[in-house]
């Protein structure tokens, strides 16, 4: 809001006019945001078209990422396993 905005009130009949056009503009916000947290966070509908290859494609991208968490669990696990997080004894040389 600018300084201008606030000299041009008047009356109390140009403040509820103002604040009507705020919630208008606050209402059209609030629905902008729902349209757009929908589309970020909603799965589209899966269409019925889709080709064996685009399914092949999906299968294999699934399968590729489920082995790497599964390598990278098992090398965390090696890594950190039967150790402590802070050693606080020193080595002996």
């Amino acid at each position: 809001m600018n300084t201008d905005d606030l000299s041009t009130y008047r009356s109390l009949s140009d403040i509820h006019l103002r604040k009507e056009m705020l919630l208008k503009d606050i209402r059209k916000d609030d629905e902008q945001i729902r349209s757009m947290w929908k589309e970020l966070f909603h799965k589209p509908e899966p269409t019925a078209a889709l080709t064996p290859s685009k399914r092949f494609n999906t299968l294999m991208n699934t399968g590729a990422g489920i082995l790497d968490a599964v390598i990278l669990g098992w090398k965390l696990y090696h890594k950190f396993s039967g150790k402590q997080l802070f050693n606080t004894k020193k080595k002996k040389r």
